[in-house]
């Protein structure tokens, strides 16, 4: 959220890693499936890859294997980075050629591995020279390496393409003969008749076979019994034959991953070199080949030997990019220094980092803190760990402009403010929880530029919060020593000593309690040992949480999966497989396939704003509806496929009830674009009832790399299909059609902040049928009941500042339901709302950026 005038539009900017190995970037989909490759074959273009860093978003390393020597891969300016290759199952490998850009190495390895983990070196020199360099190798693995030890110039290592050569071994133990479907359990779209049934297909018999209807989009699928590992599909067809299908994979049944797709089907008997895994497997037909249905005498899966992948261990360390202090450690100050000066502008940077403070106390001390950091104490309670000194967020970097201060957190420490008075000068995702401030809280940047929003909860500020230029402000179970000043809407729920309600003179809108919440979990030390505390859920919850002993439970590290940059997809799942929670190091992490949490109560936690891409369109996190899961800490960016969800919390039709333990989401952030080119067609779908969002940035973004009408395009930003679910401190900004829509009962809001997109190119762009633009906020006519409080949406048309839209919300009459103090405003007049709700409410007032409001509706 930024005013008008405070639109520069930045290139990312260079990525330079304070750690060795910063910030991987994971795989693109497992590459289309071919007939069994030879010897001495190219075997790498198009799989999975992955890299310890990336120069910016324009140079991921999917860009060395996707067979172009136009795009490459490119490395943070450091040395020891690495590019690697999961080659899908194990190879003999016979060469390796690097097509390097300007930027070289000089001396590197080429490493092979069964694991991903072990690595074997197959090559090694200090004298490479750059160009393209053709090496013979002798060896074998499933993944093969690129590392990096010393560059040959002073920019990273950069590769326009990496090719391995090899083959793989048919029929030896690397991919089984023997044929895993072979009389499982199978079904199909469609049968022809009696005679051509699924079962067929997969009876070992070439003398009966499947045959479907004589339509397009039909399928059969087989289920193995258990999640294996694919190696080869063999499609021995009839003459009735498929010319465009997938192979695709699922653990469920439900959820279904492609693996291979075709266009080109030829018939007769196809033997499809496939890396995936999954228990179901199926062709899914989309068009025949000639005018009968699809028809297949048999449906072989092969599969490699063992697991799908090593039982994952739990615990171990946190990795390079979390830093740990106790009051010993020598230069605290320096290093803090250090990755601020990384961090301050790197407003789209790949690098993440969390600084952590073992219990004790810290003196002459200034954190300040830039983009994608988190400073958080490691004690049960906010005073166990003490800095005399201040947590700083300023603006110095955009010219005194708080606007874009975006990513970062401040978590469970006490401060002793140096001149009484600490300066957390933030915009959007930038949570301050579990503080103890003993002292005062200014929210504006040095000077009182622009500000635009955040958030406070389970803290006290002994001291007076000064909130002057925030526009918008939410603030939840605390305790204040006062508020002062107000701009168009601050909002507090269950917070001792808040203002007294006033909107819109003064812009206050106070509730004495929130209706339920549950502290964010956190990771904290108990003796020597780390654990993660996962606090209790209140009701009518008023002030701090930590007041006498913490209610909760804790859960040790070795309960956790600590995924570490470089982790795939296949390898979270099977951890949240065996029963493990999930605690994401600080990095990005790219995803072929869903994360899918099917545990009741299970944590997933992230430090240091680590943040998932999906891949291949597919969605980032699934949670099914079940009790109790806790989401926290994450950052979620759409991937330049289209994701139909990026986020989603139950199945369609979720209908459990989960009053007694409802899933939390905390600190889950959402963007499209801004990173570079992305696309989803929503945000965040909650599906199951009873489900907590507390403190969400919903953002398509309006500045950045990758942005414009058609280039992030994203329709909505949430939707609440489920019952009973509560949003505290919802910020959903920039979606092309409604922003919030919701269509589950019993709904309720406490704080809303959104602008619409800017960037429309015209009135018909966002025309609703005979409704003029999308309402920011959308109740849809079939709920009976509805609530909300402190409600604000802006409009910013730049591209075409006459735009008009007919109202910010929009609800059914009803008395059921409600709203309480709305507003809607124009930004300098680019554009206006013609009404705040429905059709209640005044119009925006010309170039004055002066608030309309509702108090209360109907």
């Amino acid at each position: 959220m930024r005013l008008a005038s405070a639109r520069p539009r930045r290139a990312p900017a260079a990525l330079v890693g304070l750690a060795l190995l910063s910030g991987a970037v994971l795989a693109l989909p497992a590459p289309a499936a071919r007939a069994v490759d030879a010897a001495d074959a190219l075997i790498s273009q198009g799989r999975a890859v992955t890299a310890s860093s990336t120069e910016n978003g324009a140079t991921p390393a999917a860009y060395a294997v996707d067979g172009s020597t136009g795009t490459r891969w490119s490395s943070a300016a450091s040395d020891q980075q690495w590019l690697q290759v999961d080659l899908g199952a194990t190879a003999a490998i016979t060469k390796v050629v690097l097509t390097w850009e300007a930027a070289y190495g000089r001396s590197y390895q080429i490493q092979t591995s069964d694991d991903g983990v072990s690595w074997r070196t197959a090559y090694a020199t200090t004298g490479g020279t750059g160009g393209t360099e053709t090496l013979a190798v002798s060896g074998s693995g499933r993944y093969v390496r690129m590392n990096g030890l010393a560059r040959g110039t002073g920019y990273g290592y950069s590769l326009w393409e990496f090719q391995v050569y090899g083959g793989f071994t048919p029929g030896g133990t690397d991919c089984g003969t023997a044929n895993a479907a072979q009389g499982r359990p199978a079904t199909a779209s469609s049968a022809e008749n009696g005679g051509t049934a699924a079962g067929n297909a997969v009876d070992g018999s070439t003398g009966t076979r499947w045959s479907s209807a004589p339509s397009d989009q039909q399928w059969l699928q087989v289920d193995l019994g258990a999640v294996r590992q694919l190696c080869r599909v063999v499609l021995n067809w009839e003459a009735a034959y498929g010319r465009s299908y997938q192979i695709q994979t699922s653990d469920d049944g439900a959820s279904w991953r492609t693996a291979y797709a075709t266009t080109t089907g030829t018939g007769g008997t196809e033997a499809l070199a496939v890396s995936g895994s999954g228990r179901y497997v199926r062709m899914n037909g989309l068009a025949r080949g000639t005018g009968y249905g699809y028809s297949l005498w048999e449906f072989q899966v092969n599969t490699t030997d063992g697991p799908t992948v090593p039982p994952v261990q739990g615990g171990g360390d946190l990795g390079p990019n979390v830093l740990v202090f106790d009051p010993a450690t020598p230069g605290i100050q320096a290093k803090v220094d250090a990755v601020f000066a990384q961090q301050e502008s790197n407003q789209f940077g790949s690098e993440r980092y969390a600084l952590l403070f073992k219990p004790g106390t810290y003196s002459n001390l200034n954190a300040q803190l830039g983009f994608y950091t988190s400073i958080a104490g490691l004690g049960l309670k906010p005073d166990d760990t003490t800095i005399n000194g201040d947590v700083t967020v300023d603006a110095g970097w955009f010219n005194g402009n708080a606007t874009q201060n975006f990513w970062r957190s401040a978590e469970n420490l006490a401060l002793n403010p140096v001149n009484g008075t600490d300066r957390w000068a933030v915009a959007q995702a930038a949570p301050f929880r579990r503080m103890h401030v003993k002292g005062g809280l200014n929210l504006s940047p040095d000077g009182y530029g622009w500000a635009s929003g955040g958030y406070i909860a389970d803290s006290r500020i002994d001291g007076a919060v000064g909130n002057y230029s925030q526009q918008q402000w939410y603030t939840r179970d605390s305790a204040i020593g006062g508020f002062s000043n107000g701009v168009w809407n601050q909002v507090f729920s269950g917070v001792q000593g808040a203002p007294a309600q006033g909107f819109p003179n003064p812009p206050y809108t106070t509730l004495d309690s929130t209706p339920v919440s549950r502290e964010k979990p956190f990771l904290y030390l108990d003796g020597n040992d780390y654990k993660v505390f996962v606090p209790a859920k209140r009701t009518d919850a008023r002030g701090v949480s930590w007041d006498g002993t913490p209610q909760g439970g804790s859960r040790p590290l070795s309960q956790f999966y600590v995924v570490r940059p470089g982790a795939t997809a296949a390898t979270i799942n099977a951890a949240l497989a065996q029963g493990l929670d999930l605690l994401f190091t600080p990095g990005v992490y790219h995803v072929d396939r869903p994360i899918e949490v099917n545990r009741p109560g299970t944590v997933v936690l992230g430090l240091g704003l680590a943040t998932v891409v999906p891949d291949n369109g597919v969605t980032a996190i699934k949670v099914a509806d079940v009790d109790g899961v806790r989401l926290a800490g994450l950052l979620v960016d759409a991937g330049p496929v289209n994701s139909p969800v990026l986020v989603q919390i139950g199945q369609d039709g979720a209908a459990a009830d989960h009053a007694a333990d409802p899933t939390t989401l905390q600190d889950v952030f959402i963007r499209v674009g801004g990173a570079g080119p992305g696309s989803a067609t929503a945000g965040i779908v909650v599906n199951s009832d009873d489900v907590i969002v507390d403190h969400t940035w919903i953002w398509r973004a309006d500045h950045g790399a990758g942005v414009g009408w058609t280039t992030n395009p994203a329709d909505y930003g949430l939707l609440v299909r489920g019952d009973d679910v509560l949003a505290t401190g919802l910020f959903v900004e920039h979606f092309k059609k409604y922003d919030v829509e919701w269509s589950g009962e019993r709904g309720r809001t406490i704080f809303f902040q959104n602008e619409k997109a800017y960037d429309a190119p015209n009135q018909a762009a966002v025309q609703n049928g005979a409704t003029k633009g999308f309402a920011a906020y959308k109740v849809d006519d079939g709920v009976t009941a509805h609530e909300g409080w402190g409600l604000g949406s802006y409009c910013y048309f730049n591209v075409d500042p006459t735009i008009r839209i007919d109202h910010g919300f929009e609800a059914p009459v009803r008395p059921g339901v409600r709203f309480h103090d709305l507003l809607v405003v124009s930004l300098g007049g680019n554009g206006q709302y013609e009404h705040v709700i429905n059709g209640t409410g005044g119009a925006t007032s010309g170039t004055a950026t002066t608030p309309s409001t509702v108090v209360a509706y109907p």
